[in-house]
């Protein structure tokens, strides 16, 4: 062992016990100071011991420290186990420590989360190696190996008072009773764990140093029958505190019992016992603290109480209990009156009370407290006794009778848990106080640890039995280890002149004291026995050196306590005690070989009655009765080591981490002291003796495997082992090699690890290396192309800026030569531009003066000719005026002149001749002219007649029209009065109207005024309208995102309570489904029992347990009803027996009126087919004759094609009128006869198949000719419109339909009217006869009027049934109606085909050629139906389900034949209404499936292959029910299939339900399968060799409680899933239902990886998570092969990924923190915190997780709510549905295959 620089080594520290520091210099061979660095940075100087020189203990690499067993350490020492259980108890907070075979328990003083039943669940069956060590590790650990080994086994747990003994056996019961489970209905294991309440009641208290500890030790026995389950248990106590009744030092109390009874003193029930407050009573107050935190004496009295009644104990004997106890508390109140130095007196009042309790007289018991009877050789003496004395009598009675009360107590629970079971085997639990030293060690402490000392040399023999046993079992040569043999220490106890012995010796003398006893101890031993010393300054003590520490033990008070003296006379007088339970306590004293023994001031010794020492001989007891306390506990330690050396021991030791019970605090100090005294180091010392480090090769080959070169590495990993470890260590003491494993000496793997290291730290410092030159190379590479990158760019841009300057230049040139060019250009632009303006002006001035001088002439001769024309006017018009005036003189002279000469004229005869010539000329036209006018007078003349004629016409119209108007005038009279009226109204109306208008205007101006404020207002509003529409806008847009969101939520909360909902109910019937197997068990078991062959009164079960809803006839649902009857009152029999005489008679008359009316309605029937033939000839040659005459009709008017034709009055108009009024009178008598045959006619189509169709075109063929063969030109040659015959045809149409329409409505109303009027009739009846009962009720007595109610009831629910089976006959006969029916359509269309025939004219057959025809043999037309016998139905149940082979089935034949066999064997029960044979076969079929799934149901395929088949039978049940949503998938000949008679919804249920049990019997089936390969394939196995070396474990290798099974890997998982996954498949499984599955594998595989994770430390380390991550991998690569990657598999594992995640991501700063807290999304935070804290680092370079990152993912995590259950319900199934997936395989088709042995079946 090298002490080099940079070494760490631990040194002695007075505080800390031990503290680390590192090396500053190399050690050399004599040197004698060290020079160190502590921890926090200061040097040292480490002085070594100049005598021995022995160098400080080494500290173990960083990486071993933590580890689950402290012999997996290098260097075992006390400083590195002490530093490693702290480290795990402080950092990672682990309670539990292996250190080879004992468990180390430190107690947290904290409730942790690691016992629930998850955790039981998750440790039950495993190895105790592969998990964390637990208290149920060790508890599985003696489970297995008392099955395996057939040995029993015992769990030993010691350790300090407050370390949590108790606690650790109670947890480890708690396991066996959840593991194993009782073997009968009495709940043995609740019993077991109903003790301890009784027994922490009776036998604890709180301590300094615990709040509940238990003041004695106990042994119990688990027992265990064949089958390994509880069948009852068994007690053994040790060393009960007698002196804690008595006496309670400072913050202490009494026994628990007493403080639960003051506490519930306020009870009716302990009124009697005159209880009070604790601080009332002597012996409970004296510790001055009677109440502890947080526990509540009263809520802890009832569970005492239920415990007791739990195990048997009666309230009496209850009550028997509490009446002791509290004459207990009274008995310690008696105080004594001296009254002189060797008498006293007794005080009433107290002992009144304790003698009414206990049933004693007082004058006794008074009188045998103050004096005491000694007896000789020849005389009796009756002594009074001093008050010192009567007061420890007092005591030590009271201790005597509490010690026989708990020793009758544990009696009791030992007959409660004793079983009449023959036991097999059993577990002891021993629970027993560990080594004690104080300042002051007394008796007690001396048989404590004299018993501790017992047991370490028990376990120190074991723990060299293994050595020896692991040893002979590698080969290796044995070397005889050193260790520590307390043999010598026990010899000076119990040897012959041993301590023991000289104690009871001077007991025996009659002058014996203590002081004599000290000096016959030291003259027998001092400087005799090396352990043996005696104290400097004292003559009154002694030390003895025990195997933990040296005791010094104070002599006084040894003597008195070992005699435990009580006075025989008070005995005697609680014997006489007149209560029965007294007695019992003292009444078997004198019989019991060990009684219950203790000392006044200490623990003693309860021993019981089943215990079994050595053969008494006869007429020893009285001898007996008087062994002293010593020698009772030797005897009984013996026994208790027998017991243990019989059994296979497991050791668990408690530690106390601190006196003040302040949780996850570690007090080195204490700790060492207790690890001494438990044996822990002792154990360490005895491995680090021998080879304390063991691999096995492959452990050691993956872990140093670095270590190798690539040819040292061969095929034998044992050589190679070897050939490198000769190398590597070349001492070969140093190590060993057996068959399996390599032995190193202590410090070698530490030195191994040390190598592998520095190769590592070499290879990593080469690979740095390596990747930085390849870094550097890169990064000059990359600076070397961007240099040349940048030359390239710089040179372009300066070439790109000269020929800038270049093209600068040159346009600076151009630029100055167009300004140039420009500033000329502008100049002489300004100057031309200037003399423009010039010539401009000048030009224009001279222009204007031009225009000016222009424009003046030309206005002067304007003006000149509007003058010169203005005077030629003037001169014209007087020249015109002139003339004129001239010309009208003229003119007026010359007409005087003709005046005068026509005056002259006149006056002379001449005149007149002239004018008579020609006079007769005239008058002659004139007559002529007359008789011209005569004619036309005649003419006129006629005409004036014929006005005459039309006038007396248009008189009487006229006369009509007055008539008329007289009347309209009297109208208009009356309407002149209205119209006065009116105007009267009118003016009333116009004074409303004009204050109308007023109003209106004040209201105008109001609403003007008001419009002008609604204008602001409204502007107002529109502005928020607008901001308001912005706002909801935003609004409805976060609404609808919110409503998606929330959308999503209830839909996954809906999905989550479905699931909830069908998980709660497939788990009912899981439940259901093992209660049924355990109810079969029991009735075989029944069956098998001799004497008991009695008929089971459920045998009828099978057949009615499946209820069938189809048509029942009435004979056998009669016993039913009345048996519904019969439950629900009682029944009189007389009335009942009447009813049902009734019934029959009615049954028999229904059945007689039935046959007559079938009788009756089919006469009826043929009538009416007769009637309609009829009819239908009748309606067939009406239409042919308006056929012809339509014809007829058509010729006329296509022969003359002319306008006169259809014009009015037109033969072809006439005729049609004709005939149109004859058609509409023919239309009113027909309209009835066409309306029901049409309606018969409609009927008859629904019913009848498509030949009816064809017999209704020939009947109904002259009709369609008329309504639709008249084409829009014929329509139009009729009338003027040419749609006479439409609107002919529409009408009739419309009124068919109306009148068809308004019988039906009318029939409707007419029935339901009806009906509702017998409701009303009947709710009258039933409310009269409700009355009347109700009045004659009334007037009964009670008793009368409770049987008239019940009676009344009877008949009502009579009444009832009678009424249902009414409707039910109704059903039938509608039924049979419609059957009927069926029939005589079929027989319509034979006669409807015959007709056909018929109608066929003779020229037609013969016109035809006969040839002789060939008529081919149909084959038969299968309708997918089996039919077989009723006496073949168990033959066809046991060849199709009971001796069916799955795997022939699945390979040769289709899938889910057996269902598609079994659903055609329904169906031809279905086609033949047969409900008993439907009943039978479904019930026979789910009873045979069942059978089989219970006698193969642990096989994969069968319960695959039933799971495939009942599925299938369920969806054909749902396919061809009838049901539209059904039948919807199917095709039409399918649909032909359906089932016609029942309704098999409710079979469907039952289908289903037995569906979903087998489906979780699948579950389990894989699960067992699964079980065992998963933490192997996915946490152990290497699926990426070399990522995760192992790390050295310690002696809990795994599989170190069942032989090698070989390794399962990654690959084994996956061939079993494709094993699973191609029978399922072959079974024709449905693909919705194959997905379900492989979810659940996949869960079961997540859950399982992620539990095993969690409790081990082992595996999580870095590299672990990329091994899982890896593993999930190729578990996802196999969903998507398989194409399940929407089945929801890969969620699962999504909490197993999150945890790999966990261990790979950075682990330091607060980002990381948060980045973990929003990754682990489905972890939860107790499973986060649990992942951290076991984070492991499995080498060097990886870095542990420091507490405070731990710290702060709490705190970011307190708000999440999840579970805080630390492990995943690996047992937990998915509520699984059954989609329907209808099947497109006709059942026609299907083949029975002749393997199947089904040969008396036959296909229809």
């Amino acid at each position: 062992m090298e002490f080099s620089e940079s070494y760490m080594v631990w040194i002695p520290d007075p505080e800390e016990v031990w503290k680390s520091a590192e090396l500053l210099k190399d050690y050399k061979p004599g040197d004698k100071v060290l020079q160190l660095r502590l921890e926090d940075g200061k040097d040292l100087e480490y002085c070594l011991d100049p005598k021995t020189k022995e160098l400080p203990p080494l500290r173990n690499p960083d990486i071993l420290v933590g580890e689950n067993d402290l012999t997996a350490l290098s260097y075992l020492h006390e400083p590195a186990v002490l530093h490693n259980l702290k480290v795990r108890f402080i950092d990672s907070k682990l309670i539990y420590t292996y250190c080879g075979i004992v468990l180390v328990a430190i107690n947290p003083y904290e409730q942790l989360p690691i016992y629930g039943e998850d955790i039981i669940n998750a440790y039950s069956g495993q190895n105790m190696g592969d998990m964390d060590p637990h208290i149920f590790a060790v508890a599985e650990e003696a489970y297995k190996q008392m099955a395996r080994d057939e040995r029993n086994q015992s769990i030993i747990v010691s350790g300090e008072s407050g370390a949590g003994k108790t606690v650790s056996a109670k947890y480890a019961m708690r396991y066996f009773a959840t593991v194993s489970g009782s073997a009968s209905e009495a709940n043995v294991e609740e019993k077991v764990l109903a003790s301890n309440p009784i027994m922490e009641s009776i036998g604890n208290a709180k301590t300094t140093r615990n709040d509940n500890s238990s003041r004695f030790g106990k042994y119990i026995e688990i027992g265990f029958d064949k089958r390994y389950r509880i069948i009852g248990a068994n007690m053994r106590t040790y060393l009960l505190e007698k002196s804690r009744v008595v006496f309670q030092a400072e913050e202490e109390r009494n026994y628990h019992i007493f403080y639960q009874l003051c506490a519930s003193a306020a009870l009716p029930e302990f009124k009697t016992l005159r209880l009070g407050n604790a601080n009332s009573f002597h012996y409970t107050r004296q510790g001055g603290s009677p109440v502890i935190d947080g526990v509540d004496d009263a809520k802890e009295m009832v569970n005492t109480r239920h415990a007791c009644t739990l195990l048997g104990i009666s309230d009496s004997y209850q009550m028997g209990i509490f009446y002791i106890l509290a004459g207990i508390l009274h008995l310690g109140n008696v105080e004594f009156a001296p009254r002189d130095s060797d008498s006293c007196a007794v005080p009433h009042d107290p002992l009144t009370i304790f003698c009414d309790l206990m049933g004693v007289e007082y004058e006794e018991m008074a009188h045998w407290l103050c004096h005491r009877k000694l007896v000789t050789a020849t005389e009796t003496y009756i002594k009074p006794i001093s008050r010192l004395h009567a007061i420890n009598a007092r005591d030590a009675l009271a201790k005597h009778i509490y010690a026989n009360l708990f020793n009758w107590i544990v009696d009791h629970v030992n007959k409660a848990l004793h079983s009449t079971v023959k036991q097999h085997s059993f577990i002891g639990v021993l629970d027993i106080y560990g080594f004690e030293t104080f300042e002051i060690n007394s008796f007690e402490q001396f048989c404590i640890n004299y018993a501790n000392e017992k047991l370490q040399q028990q376990f120190n023999m074991h723990v060299f039995k293994l050595e020896q046993e692991e040893y002979m079992k590698e080969q290796i040569p044995w070397t005889l280890i050193d260790f520590y043999d307390n043999q010598p220490c026990i010899n000076l106890i119990e040897a012959k002149m041993g301590v023991l012995d000289l104690l009871d010796e001077e007991c025996k003398m009659p002058k014996g004291s203590d002081d004599t006893w000290a000096q016959k101890l030291y003259n027998t031993h001092l400087n005799k026995c090396t352990l043996f010393e005696k104290p400097r300054l004292s003559n009154k003590a002694f030390i003895i050196k025990h195997f933990a520490d040296k005791v010094e033990y104070q002599c006084e008070g040894f003597l008195e306590k070992n005699k435990d003296t009580v006075y025989e006379e008070q005995i005697k007088v609680l014997k006489s005690s007149k209560f029965k339970l007294l007695p019992e306590l003292f009444q078997d004293e004198e019989k019991v070989i060990s009684p219950t023994s203790a000392t006044s001031s200490g623990r003693v010794l309860l021993s019981r009655t089943p215990v079994k020492p050595a053969k008494a001989k006869p007429g020893q007891t009285s001898k007996e009765h008087k062994k002293t306390v010593g020698h009772q506990f030797r005897n009984s330690l013996h026994l208790l080591m027998e017991t243990l050396n019989a059994t296979t021991p497991h050791y668990v030791r408690c530690i106390k981490p601190n006196d003040f019970k302040f949780p996850f605090t570690f007090d080195e100090k204490r700790a060492v002291q207790q690890l001494r005294a438990c044996g822990v180091l002792e154990t360490i010392r005895i491995s680090a003796a021998g080879f304390p480090s063991r691999w096995t090769y492959q452990e050691f080959f993956s872990r140093y495997r670095v270590l190798m070169k690539q040819k040292d590495v061969l095929s034998d990993r044992k050589q190679t082992c070897k050939n490198v470890l000769e190398k590597l260590i070349l001492d070969k003491d140093k190590y060993q090699f057996g068959k399996t494993k390599i032995f190193f000496r202590a410090g070698q793997v530490a030195y191994l690890e040390k190598i592998r290291a520095d190769k590592l730290r070499a290879a990593c410092i080469r690979i740095q290396k390596t990747i930085r030159g390849w870094l550097m190379r890169k990064k000059y590479m990359r600076m070397r192309k961007a240099a040349i990158t940048i030359q390239r760019y710089v040179r372009g841009h300066q070439a790109r800026c000269y020929a800038k300057f270049l093209r600068r230049t040159r346009a600076a040139i151009i630029i100055q030569k167009f300004q140039r060019m420009y500033v000329v250009r502008k100049r002489y632009q300004c100057m031309r531009d200037a003399t423009i303006a010039l010539q401009a002006l000048l030009r224009g001035y001279l222009v204007r003066n031009k225009y000016q001088m222009m424009l003046r002439e030309h206005k002067s001769i304007i003006i000149q000719k509007h003058v010169r024309g203005w005077l030629a006017r003037v001169h014209y018009h007087r020249t015109l005026k002139a003339i004129i005036y001239l010309q009208c003189c003229y003119r007026r002279m010359m007409a005087k002149r003709e005046l005068k000469k026509l005056k002259i004229e006149a006056r002379s005869v001449e005149r007149y001749k002239k004018l008579h010539i020609g006079l007769e000329n005239k008058i002659m036209q004139l007559q002529r002219k007359i008789d011209e006018q005569n004619k036309e007078y005649k003419s006129l003349l006629e005409k004036m007649n014929n006005l005459e004629n039309t006038y007396s016409t248009e008189t009487e119209k006229l006369r009509s029209d007055v008539e008329r108007l007289r009347m309209s005038e009297e109208e208009a009279k009356n309407a002149t009065n209205r119209v006065l009226s009116l105007q009267e109204e009118i003016a009333k109306l116009r004074k409303e109207l004009q204050q109308t208008q007023t109003e209106k205007k004040t209201i105008e101006e109001w609403a003007d005024k008001y419009k002008h404020e609604t204008e602001q207002l409204v502007s107002e509003l529109k502005e928020q309208n607008t901001l308001l529409k912005t706002e909801k806008d935003e609004l409805n847009r976060r609404i609808h995102d919110q409503a998606k969101e929330i959308t999503v939520e209830e839909t996954k909360q809906l999905e989550l309570d479905l699931n909830d909902e069908r998980l709660r109910y497939q788990n009912l019937l899981n439940e259901f489904s093992r209660l049924e197997e355990r109810y079969d068990d029991l009735k075989d078991e029944m069956n098998l029992m001799p004497g008991h062959k009695r008929t089971d009164s459920t045998h009828s079960s099978n057949e009615s347990e499946y209820t069938f809803s189809s048509e029942i006839t009435e004979a056998e649902d009669l016993p039913l009803r009345m048996e519904v009857i019969e439950k629900k009152a009682p029944l009189d029999m007389s009335l009942f027996l009447k009813l049902q005489k009734r019934v029959t008679e009615l049954e028999q008359e229904k059945q007689s009126l039935q046959d007559e009316l079938d009788r009756k309605e089919e006469q009826a029937l043929r009538a009416k087919a007769k009637y309609e033939s009829l009819k239908r000839q009748e309606l067939e040659s009406e239409n042919k004759k308006l056929k012809n005459e339509l014809n007829e009709l058509q010729k006329a008017l296509t022969e003359t094609r002319s306008p006169e034709v259809t014009a009015p009055g037109a033969p072809a108009y006439r005729v049609l009128l004709d005939q149109l009024t004859s058609v509409s009178e023919e239309l009113e008598v027909r309209k009835e006869e066409v309306l029901i045959l049409r309606s018969q006619l409609v009927s008859q189509k629904e019913a009848i198949q498509p030949k009816v169709n064809t017999s209704q075109e020939v009947h109904w063929g002259s009709k369609v000719t008329l309504c639709n063969w008249q084409s829009p030109q014929d329509y139009h040659m009729l009338n003027e419109d040419g749609e006479l015959w439409l609107v002919y045809e529409g009408l009739k149409q419309a009124n068919r339909l109306l009148e068809s329409q308004l019988q039906s409505q009318k029939k409707s109303h007419e029935n339901e009217l009806e009906s509702l009027r017998g409701e009303i009739q009947s709710l009258k009846e039933e409310n009269n006869r409700q009355q009347q009962l109700l009045a004659q009720n009334l007037q009964l007595p009670p008793e009368a009027r409770i049987e008239a109610s019940l009676q009344h009831e009877i008949t009502r629910l009579t009444n009832e049934n009678l009424d249902l089976m009414e409707q039910l006959e109704k059903q039938d006969k509608t039924v049979r109606k419609l059957k009927k029916q069926l029939k005589v359509f079929a027989k319509k269309i034979g006669e409807l085909e015959v007709g056909q025939m018929e109608n066929i004219s003779p020229g037609q057959i013969i016109d035809e050629p006969i040839r002789p025809v060939n008529i081919p043999r149909k084959e038969k037309d299968f309708q997918g139906m089996l039919e077989y016998k009723k006496e073949d139905e168990q033959k066809l149940v046991k060849n199709l389900i009971l001796d069916l082979k799955p795997r022939g089935v699945a390979v040769n034949l289709i899938p889910g034949l057996p269902a598609y066999i079994l659903f055609m064997c329904v169906r031809h029960a279905d086609y033949l209404n047969d409900d008993q044979k439907v009943r039978s076969l479904l019930t026979s079929t789910i009873n045979g499936i069942k059978k089989v799934l219970k006698k193969r149901g642990d096989d994969f395929e069968t319960v695959s292959f039933w799971l495939s088949n009942t599925c299938r039978f369920l969806h054909c049940l749902k396919q061809y029910s009838g049901e539209e949503g059904f039948m919807k998938h199917n095709t039409p000949r399918q649909n032909e299939h359906c089932l016609t008679n029942f309704d098999l919804a409710e079979y469907r249920q039952v289908l289903s339900d037995l569906a979903i049990q087998i489906y979780q019997q699948l579950v389990r089936v894989l699960e067992n399968i699964l079980q065992p390969m998963i933490v192997s394939g996915m946490l152990e196995h290497e699926t990426i060799q070399g990522v995760s070396g192992v790390k050295p474990t310690g002696l809990r290798k795994r599989t170190s409680s069942i032989a090698d099974e070989g390794t399962y890997t990654l690959d084994s998982i996956i061939r079993q899933l494709n094993s699973f996954h191609s029978v399922m498949c072959q079974h024709g499984m449905d693909p919705e239902l194959i997905k379900q599955v492989v979810k659940q594998m996949f869960y079961i595989i997540g859950a399982v990886t992620l539990n095993n994770l969690l409790l081990r430390k082992d595996m999580c380390s870095w590299s672990k998570g990329m091994q899982i991550r890896y593993n999930v991998s190729q578990l996802e690569e196999w969903l998507r092969d398989k194409n399940l990657m929407n089945s929801g598999a890969k969620e699962t594992l999504e909490p197993l990924i999150q945890a790999a995640q966990l261990l790979q991501v950075k682990k330091k700063t607060d980002e990381d923190a948060e980045a973990i807290c929003s990754m682990c999304s489905a972890l939860t935070t107790a499973q986060i915190v649990k992942v951290l804290n076991l984070y492991t680092p499995v080498n060097e370079f990886e870095e542990r997780v420091l507490v405070s990152f731990i710290r702060t993912i709490q705190l970011r995590l307190r708000d999440r709510k999840d579970s805080p259950q630390l492990l995943m319900d690996a047992k937990h199934i998915f509520p699984v549905t059954f989609p329907f997936n209808p099947s497109s395989l006709a059942l026609e088709t299907i083949q029975i295959p002749a393997s199947l042995g089904l040969g008396f079946i036959s296909r229809v």
